[in-house]
């Protein structure tokens, strides 16, 4: 985090301005903020922050704000846009959400034959999706309240208040998905894009993924999902909106099951998270 204590301190009854890059974000900074922020979010609902632009009018938002709340991570939105957005305004603040969380690599298991130029590998790279795992949201709110306090200071005690209601609502989701999810044998699940590795770590999970490097499956690939998802008796497939679907929907048909949307950018954070818990739930054996 960039901070200046007293450079950044909020004096004016106005609320303070804090732009955000994701939905998400919105969410933590909302429930800790309350009445006293208000809130620009970048990538906007059905937007993807891989390959999204911001409009005129949001960067025009942005020289308004007093704080900017970043995922931090080698997100897309952020490794294309951050450098102009700190250039607009120099007087904001800069909060890095995911402060303190051990990034990690993507590691997805390919289980391809030798016939596909995707076999029997992990891809490089790191998972820029910390916000998906319960724990790591926590680490993310803590954050996001050090910014705020930095701004008013006079509200700390309010901020504080809302951080602990908030993080405990975390912890009981956290623990809620281990319950869940204690007792399953099969521990495999299929998604369209591999945004899912933090929370799988989490849960002792398994994502596997149809998209690799950004790139749709060869025939091959496809044949050979395939047979994973059968082997694995995987019957849901885990999509998001943001993205084609279509070759999900197709591994669907063959097994016999279903593609389930869930986004990763949703703002109703906890909710989102326990309808994939759910979900897994139902469909894990």
């Amino acid at each position: 985090m960039r901070l200046k204590r007293n450079f950044y301190l909020k004096t004016d009854p106005d609320k303070a301005k804090i732009a955000v890059s994701i939905l998400p974000l919105a969410e933590f900074v909302e429930k800790i903020g309350g009445e006293f922020v208000s809130i620009t979010v970048m990538v906007p609902p059905g937007a993807s922050p891989h390959a999204f632009e911001p409009k005129p009018s949001q960067m025009v938002e942005l020289s308004k704000a007093d704080m900017y709340v970043k995922v931090g991570t080698p997100i897309e939105f952020e490794l294309a846009w951050m450098e102009k957005i700190t250039g607009i305004n120099k007087n904001m603040m800069v909060v890095n959400a995911s402060k303190g969380i051990s990034l990690e690599s993507t590691e997805l298991k390919h289980d391809h034959d030798e016939s596909d130029d995707h076999h029997n590998h992990h891809v490089g790279g790191l998972d820029p999706h910390t916000w998906l795992s319960p724990k790591n949201a926590i680490i993310m709110v803590e954050n996001i309240y050090e910014g705020l306090v930095s701004l008013f200071p006079d509200k700390q005690k309010t901020f504080e208040k809302n951080k602990i209601d908030y993080v405990n609502e975390l912890i009981n989701l956290d623990k809620e998905i281990k319950e869940k999810l204690r007792n399953k044998e099969s521990r495999k699940f299929m998604v369209y894009h591999p945004a899912w590795g933090y929370f799988a770590r989490e849960y002792h999970l398994e994502q596997i993924s149809i998209e690799n490097e950004g790139k749709a499956p060869t025939a091959a690939g496809i044949q050979h999902l395939i047979e994973q998802a059968k082997e694995n008796s995987i019957r849901i497939i885990f999509a998001s909106p943001q993205f084609d679907t279509n070759n999900a929907e197709l591994i669907a048909r063959e097994i016999g099951g279903k593609v389930i949307l869930v986004s990763t950018l949703e703002k109703n954070y906890i909710q989102n998270v326990e309808r994939l818990a759910q979900s897994l739930y139902e469909a894990l054996e």
